[in-house]
């Protein structure tokens, strides 16, 4: 029976628990294969990056203190205080760069997705703020929550027994509902900034008017004591209003103080007044400093600088001190808040250098997932293994913090396409290999009927050729899917092993008759080996011929002796025909040499030169012929290589025929 081995069993597409960096923004899609985990978006902004910019005028109006608000009686150094008062406050403190929208209020965590889209109806039905960092944390949550589900229902369906290839994802089905309402949170936050950017502009014209309010008081010197409570209700109302445009704020400020200034060098009050007027000041002014030097121990250093901007307004919008006090107390809190600026200002370098760090890092990423030559990768272990670097490469980008801001989103970006990019390409892989296995499936479904159609059949030489051929193709076609391999294997093997079983059955009786035809050519072969060929007498050609024909006659012998026996008759043929040959060829050329005595032989010349140039042609081209032979390996190119070499043999003794009748011609003519 002629066997062929079970093949290696096909590899199961089992598709490995992958991250790919979509479905983070809103407005991207969520990838379809939902069942592995995604790295999620740093959406999150970088405090110092997107921040409400600090009003200017803190950063300026804080080198400007308020005039003091002069007694009914104006002391002749009243006017040189003002200008020490201005003096006091010329150096800027909160120069640090503008911060982002922060919250220490802790954001929630939530359990369902069901209720992170109802928080965000609450927030976009409400008049609550709505802050950057709660949205951001939503979205987190969202995500996060929705991952975890595909996880979940994954490992249910693979401990179920279910096939990794054949799992399809559920749908996201919130996530319509989901984007909507964040899209509805952003329109209510952009206009809310539009209100706050009107409010401002508002501020600003009604700043305006109260200094139009307190340059009228003092356009009357006769009248401006009595319009000293005007100017107070005045200022107070300057100090309810909030912040105005962040670039009219320096200017408006100055006039703001000018109008002041003007209002105070007017203003005739007693000097006991202006003196209560220093004391509270002083003692407003101390308290001050004081909450701005406990400000140190603060931890949170954003926090902390916050307070500091609030501590100089109201420092800036309390009156000034006695001259002699104004020196010490501007010292005292300015010294208090170089404190806070420096922590503030190494703090963000600090992190600044870290973003800068952590982009190197996330580019360094980028650039090993994209330097992956996806080309190269031919088998399931190879793609799974590269899958598995690709994914510790996703859990180390999540423990690497923020870039810049104006990079993160751009290499946020381009790390997802790279993930993205590979894992579509293993995907579009892993299907190809599926219809691969399908149709070698029905390749090989279609060799089983073929196989099981002639099972049965009694035409031993051709159904065996089939089959054989059969075979070879089942070899060749390659692997099926795992859970036909071993079925459709048996019934093929089956099918092929119950025409070999008959077949031997039936050629059991065959294997005597070729037993007995085997001793009768080894009995020829014997015979042959004892003729003598000096000793023979009768014609050997003759003998020869008949031996032939004899063992023509004889039927099959096994099939493994049948080459061995062909070549020990060959070797006894060429023997006796070789002397025979030669014995032939001698009396040719004696009857030659008879045939010429005494004619000049010209004519016959010419002919035995031309048939001289046949042969060497002739002798020529089977040379040739042979060259390519020679390669030949099998058993049908031996047998031919072994004719040709016959026939060369006896063009050879012809041609050296030829050339003893040329030479016998020649002595003739001598």
């Amino acid at each position: 029976m002629t066997e062929i081995q079970n093949p290696t069993e096909e590899p199961v597409v089992e598709p490995t628990v992958e991250t790919t960096a979509s479905a983070v923004e809103e407005t991207a899609p969520v990838a379809e294969e939902t069942a592995a985990p995604v790295v999620e978006e740093e959406t999150a902004t970088p405090v110092a990056e997107e921040a409400t910019p600090v009003a200017e005028e803190v950063a300026t109006e804080v080198a400007e203190e308020v005039v003091p608000e002069a007694t009914e009686e104006v002391a002749p150094e009243a006017t040189e205080e003002v200008a020490d008062e201005a003096t006091e406050t010329a150096t800027p403190v909160a120069e640090e760069e503008p911060q982002a929208e922060t919250s220490t209020t802790p954001v929630a965590t939530y359990e369902t997705k069901a209720q992170v889209v109802e928080r965000l109806k609450e927030l976009a039905t409400s008049d609550e703020e709505v802050t950057r960092q709660e949205l951001d944390s939503l979205k987190s949550n969202f995500y996060r929550i929705h991952h975890q589900e595909a996880d979940a229902a994954y490992k249910k369906f693979i401990e179920e027994g279910g096939n990794a290839e054949e799992y399809t994802p559920a749908p996201n089905l919130e996530e319509a509902d989901f984007k909507e309402q964040m899209a509805i949170l952003r329109e209510k936050r952009a206009a809310t900034a539009a209100a706050q950017e009107q409010e401002r502009e508002a501020n600003y014209e009604k700043k305006l008017g109260i200094i139009e309010e307190i340059k009228k008081l003092t356009e009357n010197p006769d009248e401006i004591n009595r319009g000293y409570n005007d100017f107070k209700e005045l200022q107070q109302q300057w100090n309810d209003i909030k912040d105005v445009p962040a670039e009219k704020a320096t200017a408006l400020w100055k006039t703001y103080q000018l109008a002041v200034e003007a209002f105070y060098d007017t203003l005739k009050l007693s000097n006991e007044l202006r003196a209560y007027d220093f004391k509270k000041n002083l003692e407003r002014k101390t308290a001050l400093c004081e909450a701005a030097e406990k400000l140190a121990e603060e931890k949170d250093i954003v926090a902390a600088f916050r307070k500091l901007q609030q501590l100089h307004q109201d420092f800036r919008e309390t009156g000034p001190v006695a001259s002699d006090l104004r020196e010490q107390i501007w010292t005292r809190f300015k010294e208090a808040s170089t404190v806070i600026n420096k922590r503030h200002q190494e703090f963000f370098e600090t992190r600044k250098q870290q973003e800068e760090e952590n982009l190197a890092k996330k580019t360094a990423i980028c650039e090993t997932i994209e330097g992956f030559n996806l080309d190269e990768l031919k088998t399931f272990a190879e793609w799974n293994a590269l899958s598995d670097k690709i994914t510790a490469l996703q859990a180390e980008w999540k423990t690497i913090g923020f870039a810049p801001q104006k990079m993160n989103t751009k290499i946020f970006e381009r790390f997802r396409a790279a993930c993205d990019n590979f894992f579509t390409r293993k995907s579009e892989y892993f299907q190809q290999v599926r219809d691969n296995l399908n149709q070698n499936y029905a390749l090989k479904l279609d060799l089983v009927e073929k196989a099981e159609s002639l099972k049965d059949s009694t035409e031993w030489k051709k159904t065996t050729d089939i089959l054989v051929d059969l075979q070879k193709k089942w070899k060749e076609i390659g692997t099926v899917p795992k859970k036909y391999s071993d079925q459709i294997w048996e019934r093929f093997n089956a099918a092929c092993d119950a025409f070999f079983a008959a077949k031997k059955e039936a050629n059991q009786g065959a294997h005597a008759e070729q037993t007995e035809n085997m001793e009768k050519k080894k009995g020829i072969i014997d015979m042959l080996a004892a003729i003598v060929p000096e000793e023979f007498e009768g014609d050997l050609r003759a003998k020869l011929r008949a031996a032939q024909e004899e063992w023509n006659q004889i039927g099959h012998v096994p099939f493994k002796e049948k080459d061995k026996l062909y070549k020990l008759l060959r070797e006894q043929m060429d023997r006796l025909y070789g002397y025979a040959n030669q014995n032939a060829t001698k009396r040719r050329i004696d009857r030659f040499k008879e045939s010429i005595k005494g004619g000049s032989g010209g004519d016959l010349r010419s002919r035995l030169t031309r048939q001289l140039d046949i042969l060497r042609n002739e002798i020529k081209t089977y040379e040739n012929n042979l060259g390519f032979l020679n390669f030949s390996k099998s058993k049908q190119g031996n047998a031919l290589v072994e004719e040709l070499n016959r026939k060369m043999d006896k063009l050879r003794a012809d041609m050296e025929e030829v050339k003893a009748k040329l030479a016998a011609l020649e002595e003739n003519n001598n």
